[in-house]
């Protein structure tokens, strides 16, 4: 039997060992129950993580399919469109090429009179006041009654336009066979005279009279085109009123008066042989069908579909479901001026998010809300502008930019979508399950462990306590031995390694401390003789950059040297990006002779610096030396540049030119930014440099790159050189100076000294930088003559 200090000793172990399974085991639980807690959290997270990134790329890759769609689309109507110019362009070149050369234009009028009469004789019809030509021939030529003579035959520079514009039965068939399919194709004689010849032969005139009554006693451009060939005039006197650089001008969708069909009209204006007049127009219609052909087989998911519409919303085309979807209403524009259109906008939309639409936006991507039979569904809308045309609707010939528009439904383009946050939600509830299962079994597994190896935890534990006790009474030689090879084991390791260092720092607290001092006093002073020596260095750096500078501003040409020069005013300024730039600018005189150079190095800073130097020191030696002729000059510097180049292995190059002055005439050479001249009045000239060398220094010889060119210079001309630096400058917004803005103040200045236009210039390029730091060196040298 037990004694009772044994019993009382097991009672003891045993009670232990209960505290530690109920206290390990809780803990444990409520970890396992955490860390289950937060992998099931995490899986649901990860779940909409997984949802609304694969989301994201669906829904950005079909935006993209859709807008790359849109874009596809827009192209095959622009192409379309450029078909259409390409057969009126030639038309036109071909009854310009007539006008501009009267002899021909009357040869060939001539012979097509006598080889097919049927052209150009025409038939007077009482009933209707006007002359024609009978069917026969491949066109038909009217004559209203206000050009016909007192015998009711057409007066003689209308004979004649009649005879010349015949020219139109040797081109219209073949471009009417081939390319794109036209409705006709004809010529329309000038104000005053406005014949009209159509190809192919219809009852031209008969049309006009039944639908359009008092036609053949108006002047014919205003009764139907009313504002067109004033907009045309005002381009041959000035060609910057065009609203698009081409000349070919579109009419808006319009009832055709011989066929009844919507059509497109594209005109050509032909001009006088000086370009100062409207001589007449070449144009072809095209019927509306034929851009509605592609964008009514716009197919996109199901029911997707497409539309074409003017920039004021005017829609030209669209298929009966989308019209009905998007709520159009379509009424004719007959106010009783010019042809009729079609007038079917978005502005009056049943739907209130279509009426809304910016149309201004190119690439909008919006989603709306469309209402079907009284529910609200979702729509995702692209609109993609078309290239821009010059444009008439009864009035001034305006710029039109046409929009190609893609409606579809987003639960068909984002079908693809929904199955896949399907699928994610699906296989997050079968990994919620087995993560619940994972979780019980790992509960059963710890409870079972924590009762198996609490014995000998605890063990361990209970010597490691008694010697930390020990530790605590400055005991610093305890030592334990435990023999498992766990945790437990690894920490009486860790306890006897802690405890050797205790003991040895302790023991040498005192010499480790005057060892590190020193150390720290040795780094201080290594520390301090570094800095001396930077402070040194930085001082003789900043010396030398200074030194570098003034010597680089030092030759410079003087203020004193430009006034010796009597008949032209010379201003200059400089401001490098650096301490020391890379720019060049010279003024070199012999006798009379003038020699102005201007380049930029690539680069900045000291090593830009030293290769000015030496290009100025080139070209003042070269100049001493009698060396003047501007291609040998330029290609004897480049020579001296080169070779010291390779010397020092710089990988640098410089654009150079220079201008030579003899008293009256401007020669400038060699590559560089483009020459600015200011003329009378303000007018601007650009000349390019470009052909005319090489960049100094990447070539040995550069003598078969060099070529010169005259510049007229005359009495208070102004030329402007510049670096990049000026025209590259940026503002707060990244925006550049550019060259149109220096041609601009330039311009604006004209008449000024040569110091005020430099100063002037600078004002300007400074407000444009603003706060903005300048990256590149600034050369501006301006010359005026007297």
């Amino acid at each position: 039997m037990s004694t009772p200090s044994q019993q009382i000793a097991r009672f003891g172990l045993r009670s232990f060992r209960a505290k530690f399974v109920l206290v390990v085991g809780s803990a444990v639980l409520f970890d396992l129950l955490v860390t289950g807690g937060l992998a099931l959290w995490n899986v649901q997270r990860l779940s909409r993580d997984a949802t609304a990134e694969v989301g994201q790329g669906l829904e950005q890759a079909n935006q993209g399919y859709i807008r790359s769609y849109a874009e596809t689309t827009a192209e095959h109507v622009n192409l379309l469109l450029n078909q259409v110019h390409s057969d009126v362009n030639t038309l036109a070149g071909v009854l310009q090429s007539q006008i501009d050369r009267p002899l021909r234009e009357t040869q060939i009028g001539e012979a097509m009179a006598r080889g097919a009469p049927g052209t150009v004789d025409v038939v007077y019809d009482a009933k209707g006041g006007w002359a024609q030509n009978l069917p026969g021939p491949l066109s038909v030529v009217s004559v209203w009654g206000y050009l016909l003579g007192p015998d009711h035959v057409p007066l003689p520079e209308v004979e004649r336009d009649i005879e010349n514009s015949a020219v139109l039965d040797l081109v219209a068939p073949s471009l009417l066979a081939n390319g794109l399919s036209k409705l006709q194709m004809y010529y329309i004689g000038p104000k005053e005279r406005p014949i009209f010849r159509t190809a192919p032969y219809t009852e031209q005139a008969q049309t006009f009279d039944r639908l359009y009554p008092g036609h053949n006693s108006a002047e014919f451009w205003t009764f139907f085109f009313p504002g067109l060939y004033e907009s045309w005039e005002q381009w041959a006197t000035d060609p910057g009123q065009r609203p698009v650089s081409d000349v070919i001008t579109q009419t808006a969708p319009y009832t055709d008066a011989i066929t009844g069909k919507l059509i497109v009209s594209f005109f050509q204006p032909l001009w006088s042989p000086d370009r100062t007049k409207v001589a007449g127009a070449a144009g072809t219609d095209i019927t509306l069908d034929q851009l509605a052909e592609i964008v009514e087989n716009v197919k996109v998911a199901d029911n997707g579909f497409g539309f074409l519409t003017m920039s004021d919303g005017n829609v030209v085309a669209i298929n009966p479901i989308g019209e009905k979807i998007i709520g159009l209403q379509a009424s004719s524009d007959t106010g009783g001026e010019g042809v009729t259109g079609l007038n079917r906008s978005l502005r009056r939309s049943l739907q209130p998010e279509i009426a809304q639409l910016p149309l201004g936006e190119d690439g909008l991507l919006r989603h709306i809300l469309l209402d079907e039979n009284g529910e609200k569904v979702p729509y995702l809308v692209v609109l993609k502008q078309l290239q821009p045309t010059n444009l008439w609707v009864s009035g001034p010939v305006r710029r039109e930019a046409m929009l190609l528009g893609i409606v579809v439904p987003e639960r068909e383009i984002y079908a693809s979508l929904f199955a896949a946050q399907a699928g994610i939600s699906q296989a997050t509830n079968r990994i919620l399950i087995y993560q619940i299962l994972a979780l019980l079994v790992s509960l059963c597994f710890v409870i079972g462990a924590v009762f198996a190896i609490s014995k000998r935890i605890t063990r361990g534990i209970s010597a490691l306590a008694d010697a930390a006790k020990r530790i605590q009474a400055k005991d610093y030689s305890v030592r334990l031995d435990i023999p498992t090879h766990d945790e437990v084991g690894e920490a009486g390791l860790a306890f006897n390694r802690m405890a050797e260092q205790i003991s040895f720092h302790t023991e040498n607290l005192e010499q480790l401390v005057e060892d590190r001092t020193k150390e720290i006093e040795e780094a201080n002073l290594q520390i301090s003789a570094l800095n001396h020596k930077l402070r040194s260095e930085n001082l003789r750096l900043g010396a030398e950059l200074a030194v570098a500078r003034r010597i680089q501003m030092m030759v410079l040409p003087k203020a004193r040297e430009l006034e010796e020069i009597t008949d032209l005013e010379i201003a200059a300024y400089m401001r490098p990006a650096d301490e020391v730039g890379g720019d060049y600018y010279d003024v070199l005189r012999d006798g009379k002779r003038l020699k102005i150079g201007i380049g930029d190095v690539t680069g900045h800073g000291l090593e830009s610096g030293v290769l000015m130097l030496m290009v100025q020191s080139t070209a003042r030696a070269l100049q001493e030396a009698g060396d003047m002729d501007p291609s040998q000059f330029l290609n004897s510097v480049n020579r001296a540049i080169y070779k010291n180049l390779v010397r020092t292995s710089t990988n640098k190059h410089l654009s150079l030119a220079f201008l030579d002055y003899d008293g009256k005439r401007l020669t400038l050479s060699g590559q560089h930014e483009e020459l600015i001249v200011v003329r009378k009045l303000g007018k601007v000239e650009r000349i390019d440099t470009l052909d005319l060398g090489l960049p100094i220094g990447l070539e040995p010889d550069i003598s078969p790159f060099v070529v010169t060119r005259e510049v007229s210079f005359d009495r208070d001309d102004m030329i402007i050189l510049h670096t990049d630096g000026v025209t590259e400058a940026e503002n707060r917004a990244g925006e550049l100076f550019g060259i149109e803005r220096l041609c601009e103040s330039a311009g604006r200045r004209y008449g000024q000294s040569a110091e005020d236009v430099k100063v002037g210039i600078i004002d300007d390029l400074m407000t444009h930088i603003g706060t903005q730091k300048i990256h590149d060196d600034i050369t501006l040298v301006v010359m005026r003559h007297r």
